[in-house]
């Protein structure tokens, strides 16, 4: 089974869960998932199965879409609502309080990694060393904002949308947000809802996926140009090997009769392998 299938992972799942349930029902190990989703969050996981773990990092990068909604007054030792309680104050904001501050919010800055996370640090990953209650550096990585918009407001909770870029922490982005009203605030809920061009509509869920369950093709994932190639290029496609193509396109989806082959890349003037269908 080699392709791409859209979930609409539920809260209470781990991403690893969704993984470990799909691998049954494709009958293959060769499974991988491009961005983890919290247990708390819902909506789209994109899994790669087969040959197509290959574009996980493709994928990966692309801007992700989230309804998120925060409380403000309350900080949590994994910035969400699951967490114990470090923190808490009575807080009251007005409506154009909120959204000049999402207004201002910067588009892109250095994001502090919350400690309760995947990612390592001296080869041990960060929500171990929390869990040890040992003390760590906490990295950052600069992350770009594309979107941000208040929808509902309520009480001390707000609801909002926003488009990021590929590591995002929306946790994190909450606390930050925060910190802009001098005060604290906790993740509720979060759902992504778009990743690239792909949507929540587009994604199955659990339950309703069987072994026949139609997956996703590379030329259904991306919107390039297609490239028709010789016979004599096949073979050179077949071995992996770099071409010479007169196109400017960055990318481009090479085509034999008609079928895509492969997905090659511009680097300098050749382009070279990313993805290879036959």
């Amino acid at each position: 089974m080699n392709g791409v299938l859209i979930v609409d992972k539920k809260e209470g799942l781990t991403s690893r869960d969704v993984v470990n349930q799909i691998s049954k029902i494709y009958h293959t190990k060769k499974v991988g998932h491009t961005g983890t989703l919290d247990p708390m969050a819902s909506g789209i996981l994109i899994l790669c199965l087969g040959t197509y773990t290959k574009l996980v990092n493709e994928l990966s990068s692309k801007k992700k879409e989230y309804i998120a909604t925060m409380k403000l007054g309350i900080h949590t030792d994994t910035f969400d609502i699951t967490g114990n309680i470090l923190k808490e104050e009575n807080v009251s904001f007005s409506e154009k309080e909120i959204k000049e501050a999402f207004l201002k919010f910067p588009k892109k800055y250095m994001q502090q990694v919350p400690i309760y996370s995947a990612v390592k640090v001296k080869g041990k990953k960060l929500y171990e060393y929390a869990r040890n209650k040992e003390e760590v550096e906490l990295p950052k990585k600069e992350v770009e904002i594309y979107e941000l918009e208040v929808l509902k407001i309520k009480d001390n909770e707000i609801t909002f949308k926003t488009v990021v870029s590929k590591g995002t922490y929306i946790r994190s982005l909450i606390v930050d947000l925060a910190k802009t009203l001098n005060t604290y605030a906790t993740m509720t809920s979060l759902r992504r809802t778009k990743i690239d061009w792909i949507t929540v509509e587009d994604a199955y869920q659990l339950d309703n996926i069987t072994p026949n369950t139609p997956l996703l093709k590379i030329d259904e994932l991306f919107d390039y140009l297609r490239y028709e190639v010789t016979k004599e290029e096949v073979k050179k496609i077949q071995n992996g090997n770099a071409l010479f193509l007169h196109s400017s396109e960055k990318h481009l989806f090479l085509t034999y009769e008609g079928n895509v082959i492969a997905l090659y890349e511009k680097q300098d003037n050749m382009y070279r392998m990313k993805f290879k269908v036959i």
